[in-house]
């Protein structure tokens, strides 16, 4: 198996497969610890709140799991929307709690009084100086989130969206790169960035 989706219950699932099927990446939805360590690649989807998704994965001792796979084994991973939020330190759906501390960072909710939330729609992004997001620079993708990542360290922040305010819409950092946008949702641009994955940490 080349990559795991890790299931915890979260939902975004079946549409990230979908989206790997169409690449032709092997892949197994899976919330099993062994399927995860054999696993060349780690992707963790998800929708919802962050409490709820934290709580799931500790239940399940995914969440051990995940940090030993990235951070001691330094395994490829991909987080989508939730399974970017989860990767700081803290979030504050809907109250606060620890998270996967993968990139140090907390998760608050957006506060703009001139804009709607939650951000939903298609919008471009603007890579910081990223080379893999480069590709990607001022293409559209589909967001749709009330909280966004207040990432501590700019050298880890891949792209930013606008949105009234700046938000971190990507992460890459070594190993780990993360969207606060669908990539499986975002049709021949969010295909292209999925397949860059792959190639990128082949």
């Amino acid at each position: 198996m080349t990559a795991a989706i890790i299931e915890y219950g979260m939902g975004n699932v079946a549409s990230v497969q979908k989206a790997l099927n169409v690449l032709g990446i092997d892949s197994q939805i899976t919330g099993n610890t062994n399927d995860i360590k054999a696993a060349k690649y780690i992707i963790l989807p998800g929708v919802g709140s962050f409490a709820q998704g934290m709580e799931n994965l500790r239940n399940s001792s995914l969440d051990r799991i995940i940090r030993e796979e990235v951070l001691l084994k330094q395994k490829p991973f991909l987080g989508i929307c939730l399974g970017m939020q989860l990767i700081a330190t803290t979030g504050t759906e809907p109250h606060e709690s620890h998270g996967l501390n993968l990139i140090e960072g907390k998760v608050i909710k957006i506060q703009d009084p001139n804009t709607r939330v939650p951000h939903l729609g298609w919008n471009s992004i603007t890579s910081s100086a990223n080379l893999f997001f480069d590709n990607f620079n001022q293409k559209d993708f589909y967001f749709i989130h009330s909280y966004h990542f207040q990432v501590s360290n700019y050298n880890k922040i891949g792209a930013t969206v606008d949105y009234g305010n700046k938000y971190v819409a990507a992460i890459q950092y070594e190993n780990i790169l993360a969207t606060q946008f669908h990539p499986e949702k975002s049709q021949e641009n969010g295909l292209n960035l999925l397949d860059n994955f792959f190639k990128l940490y082949a």
